[in-house]
């Protein structure tokens, strides 16, 4: 049996929306071990001058918990 927490997390690119949530796993994978999956409940985009300048995503990450 396993048991699994889930948290939530911010990501951000100057990119693309799938960059943000790429750059979020890879990071939080540096802290958080057993990472299964993550769930992007929000998306954002920050506009200047016409222009996006920059991608949020907020995600929900799902983790094993170490016996």
């Amino acid at each position: 049996m396993s048991v699994a927490r889930v948290t939530e997390i911010s990501a951000t690119s100057t990119k693309s929306f799938d960059d943000a949530v790429t750059e979020g796993i890879e990071r939080a994978s540096k802290t958080l071990r057993g990472i299964t999956g993550a769930w992007v409940k929000e998306q954002r985009a920050q506009v200047e001058n016409g222009k996006v300048t920059q991608f949020q995503v907020n995600m929900m990450v799902t983790f094993v918990l170490d016996d």
